[in-house]
Order: structure tokens, then C-alpha cells, then sequence
């Protein structure tokens, strides 16, 4: 518990310290330490802001019976987030990229290829609406308080960064089908670090956040768009050694593939370890969360604990269970005090 509560509170960069503080607290759960105040999101056009959807893209699951008093319709009732305290806060002024505005200290608008390019570090990006790909190539960098509705492969994408923060914005594709967005968030080559992407709204995607390091801490993650071939994750982490803590996050994929967590091994015998999964609140994929363990890769320290599990879409969270690839045998690995939403009841790996 007080390592958990350490890479919760710190990301150590280098010798140097970033206070993270966790907005939310399920009510089920003893809340983080300095939990923030809730905020209200707007109703966004072009982006989905409403509570969990069962609206059904090609491939999506029909719906299962919901639980009275299951977190999982209602997230915020329960502390976890949803629409109405993640991504851009009601009320705040966004000037439109490149409409309004082209450029700014550190980031510009790049004509030729429609995208915005971050180039200075310790950018403050913040305040603007953004039809375009964000990407980052400075270290340092923030992004607050930003709505981001493009198609393509990316919505914000890190390229050989250190230091980013990604929070309190609305990221989405354009629509559900051939706009929707490729990753959401995607570090692009897999070798970022002290990455944190916290308190967004993230929806319409392929895949909404895909990083192997850092922290993703109460992100509301939810309605994937889907065309005919898509793998479609919820998080998607390349398999590292690297520290990851997945904490106190909403993620439904009302879809019967592929997942809402996914640790995945990118070859053959790969070596994938100290991962955390904790008080999040899952439903959907074909399984909900892949363990780590696919293409025979030997796995360590990965711990799944405290997670709530949603039948929103199938009676087993996922088309076909809550967990697969999770090896209990290997040294570390915990499943622990992981229940069904709406019950209470013991939600067993295996």
C-alpha cells in the first residue's frame, strides 16, 4: 500500500519530484490522500459527453441486465469518472486552432501538414479548441484544458519525450465510424517517460490511451468508434518493464472485442513487468483486461487489485470473462479484492 501511495504521489524524473494529487474516491474504497474537488464538463458537439452508452457500432455487444445500484451506469455516484467531471470544465473559453489562433510560446499551427506542433519545452498548451493532431516533441510539456476532435491516427502524440501531462481535456474522433481517431493518445515510439494523462474525457477511438510508462490516473474512457478490422483497446501497454500505475479510471468498450486494459507483449517471449492496475472501474472487449502473459511472455510484478467489474454489456464483463493471459504463477503477480459492480461479489482470475 505505501508503494502504491509513492508512485501515486511522485513521478521521480531524473531526481526530480512531480506532485500528482488523484481527483477521485470511490465511494467503496478509503478515497486517494488530497482528493480534488469535482467539476462539471460541457456537452460537446462532435464528442460524446453523456454516462455510459450501449449505442452499438459494427461488432458491438446488444447489452446485458444491469444490477440495481451497479457503479457501472452511473460512475460518479460511486467516485469514479465519467461525463461530468473530466475533460474541459463548463464555461471555459477554448479559441479555435488556427482560426482564432496559430501560434503561441512553444507550439504552432503547421499549415502544410494540419496538424499543431509542439516544439518548446515546458510548454503550457491550454484553453484552445483543436481539430487537429497535437504533437508533442518537447520535453516538459502541458496540456490543459484543451478539445481535440480529429480523425486520423492521432489525437495527441509524444514523440522521444520526458515530462509530459495530458489533463482536463476532451479528446474524440470525429464520429464513430471512418472519423473516429486512431489512438487518442499514442506514444508513438514507446520511449516516452514520466508521461501522466489525468482527469480526461476520451472517446471515439481505435485505441484511447497507448503508453508503457507513467501514470493514467481518472480518465473517462469510453464509446470506441469502430471500422471493419479494428483491435479496439481502452489502454493499450506495450509490454515493458517500465512502471505503470493504471488508477481510479472509467473505461467501458461497448464492443465484444478487444479490451479495456490491455499489457501486451509485442513479440514472442518478451519480458512484461511492474504494472498496477487499481480501483478502476471495466466492462466490455472480449476479455476486459489481457494480463501480460500472450505470446508466451514471462511476466512479474503485475498487480490488479481493487477493481470494479461492469456486466453493462455482457454478463461477464466481457464477452468472455473478465481476465485472460493474467499468470498467478509468476513471481508477484497479485489479483486481489477485484468484484462485480452492483454486487460486491468476488470476481475471480482464471
Amino acid at each position: 500500500m505505501l508503494a502504491l501511495q509513492v508512485s501515486l504521489a511522485l513521478i521521480v524524473l531524473g531526481g526530480t519530484a512531480s506532485v500528482l494529487v488523484p481527483r477521485l474516491a470511490s465511494a467503496h474504497k478509503a478515497p486517494p490522500p488530497q482528493t480534488l474537488p469535482s467539476k462539471v464538463s460541457p456537452t460537446e458537439t462532435g464528442a460524446s459527453e453523456a454516462g455510459p452508452s450501449g449505442t452499438a457500432a459494427s461488432g458491438a455487444a446488444s447489452g446485458a441486465a444491469r444490477a440495481q445500484g451497479d457503479c457501472i451506469t452511473v460512475p460518479h455516484a460511486c467516485g469514479f469518472p465519467d461525463g461530468t467531471d473530466t475533460g474541459v470544465a463548463s464555461g471555459t473559453a477554448l479559441r479555435s486552432v488556427p482560426a482564432q489562433v496559430s501560434s503561441g510560446p512553444g507550439w504552432h499551427f503547421d499549415a502544410q501538414h494540419g496538424d499543431v506542433v509542439v516544439t518548446g519545452s515546458g510548454t503550457v498548451l491550454s484553453d484552445l479548441f483543436i481539430p487537429h493532431t497535437v504533437e508533442i516533441d518537447a520535453s516538459d510539456v502541458t496540456v490543459r484544458n484543451v478539445r481535440i476532435v480529429t480523425g486520423g491516427y492521432f489525437g495527441i502524440s509524444l514523440r522521444n519525450t520526458t515530462g509530459v501531462t495530458i489533463e482536463d481535456s476532451t479528446i474524440s474522433g470525429r464520429n464513430l465510424t471512418s472519423g473516429r481517431v486512431g489512438s487518442a493518445i499514442d506514444d508513438v515510439h514507446g520511449d516516452s517517460t514520466g508521461i501522466v494523462i489525468k482527469d480526461n474525457n476520451i472517446s471515439r477511438f481505435k485505441t484511447g490511451v497507448q503508453i508503457s510508462t507513467g501514470l493514467i490516473v481518472g480518465n473517462y474512457i469510453h464509446d470506441p468508434g469502430y471500422i471493419h478490422g479494428d483491435h479496439t483497446n481502452g489502454i493499450f501497454v506495450y509490454g515493458t518493464t517500465e512502471p505503470l500505475t493504471i488508477y481510479g479510471n472509467t473505461v467501458l468498450i461497448n464492443l465484444g472485442q478487444t479490451d479495456a486494459i490491455s499489457l501486451d507483449a509485442s513479440r514472442s517471449w518478451q519480458y512484461v513487468a511492474n504494472k498496477t492496475i487499481k480501483n478502476n472501474s471495466l466492462a466490455g472487449g472480449s476479455y476486459t483486461i489481457y494480463g501480460g502473459s500472450a505470446r508466451n511472455a514471462r511476466t512479474s510484478n503485475i498487480l490488479i487489485e481493487d477493481n470494479e467489474f461492469g456486466r453493462l454489456y455482457y454478463p461477464k464483463s466481457g464477452r468472455y470473462g473478465p481476465v485472460t493471459y493474467f499468470d498467478l504463477g509468476q513471481a508477484g503477480n497479485v489479483w486481489s479484492q477485484n468484484v462485480w459492480s452492483g454486487t460486491g461479489a468476488a470476481a475471480v482470475a482464471g
